[in-house]
């Protein structure tokens, strides 16, 4: 549990720098941060759990976490597609 722990402090820092935020479900970013892990024992790397390693070093580090298309989905939809990052609310 200690590494979902760092995972998700790691995942906290980059939104905070960014100026989004992690997904107020805790249990849904535990579950993306087990996926991270279990990617980053597999393959060396944390792959975002909800897309494909297809073994092309080149595609693949497109989708090493936080991944290429995350702010562009944040923008469009509020979310990245694995649901870890979320639009920071607007200021009322």
């Amino acid at each position: 549990m200690e590494e979902i722990e760092k995972i998700i402090k790691d995942s906290e820092n980059y939104a905070i720098k960014k100026g989004i935020k992690l997904n107020p479900n805790r249990k849904t970013v535990e579950k993306i941060a087990q996926g991270l892990m279990e990617n980053e024992k597999k393959y060396g790397f944390r792959y975002c759990p909800c897309r494909r390693v297809t073994g092309n070093k080149e595609e693949d580090i497109k989708i090493i976490c936080p991944c290429f298309y995350h702010l562009e989905e944040i923008e469009k939809f509020g979310k990245c597609l694995c649901g870890l990052f979320a639009k920071a609310k607007e200021s009322q």
